[in-house]
């Protein structure tokens, strides 16, 4: 391999945003992303981030500029009932619900970000957690911020209407679930009224589903280590991530 290529890709990596689970000593960096995202009816407070780290250790994870040590990107997760979506009737209940003893299932409680990469590098990093939890679906609630503007062009059209709209590709015409669905996030399993005070989005918000690649083999991680389940999934994260 040519040297100038290998220097090109140390580079690149270590530009990368750098991802970890998070830790109470992350906590300025965490309100200052909030802070950024999030007006102040939506952003969670200091007390509610320290009480999902300290639940969920594993489940909460950063992603970091590797030079300024910036937090670049949240994700808090919980474990859920498989049907939790079924019954809950906003955010506050999806993120607040029973923990069930058994689940291969989360629940996204939060997920913030001020950079494209960030998002990646934390779904590269808890791919291989997944597989060796034994996780198989990711939840996420999503505003659908294109919803006000296109029911004014569109009088007497619903919100199914709307989130039936796809542009080429048949990716969703709004942008945060195009977002997110090119992240996975391809399924909409259901559409909750005031689930979410968003103003463009007239508080509505779609439940997602993701699939943890390669979950469907979860009898054969069992068997191998973490660092070993590391090992396949870097090999694969270009492909199936």
């Amino acid at each position: 391999m040519p040297a100038d290529y290998l220097g090109q890709e140390a580079v690149r990596k270590s530009t990368r945003p750098q991802a970890r689970f998070l830790s109470l000593a992350d906590m300025p960096g965490l309100l200052a992303l909030e802070a950024e995202k999030w007006d102040v009816h939506q952003a969670a407070s200091a007390k509610q981030m320290a009480a999902r780290i300290e639940t969920y250790p594993h489940l909460s994870i950063g992603a970091f500029c590797p030079d300024s040590g910036q937090v670049l990107a949240s994700l808090f997760m919980k474990p859920a009932a498989d049907d939790f979506w079924k019954h809950a009737r906003d955010w506050s209940e999806c993120a607040e619900g029973a923990t069930p003893l058994r689940s291969r299932t989360l629940f996204g409680i939060s997920l913030s970000s001020c950079n494209g990469q960030a998002v990646q590098a934390l779904l590269e990093f808890f791919w291989p957690h997944a597989l060796a939890g034994g996780w198989r679906h990711i939840y996420l609630g999503s505003p659908v911020p294109g919803w006000r503007e296109w029911r004014e062009r569109n009088p007497g059209s619903g919100i199914l209407d709307y989130l039936r709209e796809t542009r080429t590709g048949g990716r969703p015409l709004d942008p945060q679930l195009r977002y997110y669905h090119a992240r996975g996030f391809t399924e909409v399993v259901c559409l909750k009224n005031n689930y979410f005070p968003h103003e463009r989005s007239m508080d509505h918000g779609a439940i997602l589903r993701g699939t943890v690649p390669l979950s469907g083999l979860s009898p054969l991680w069992r068997h191998f280590t973490l660092e070993q389940i590391q090992g396949v999934t870097r090999r694969l994260s270009r492909w199936l991530l």
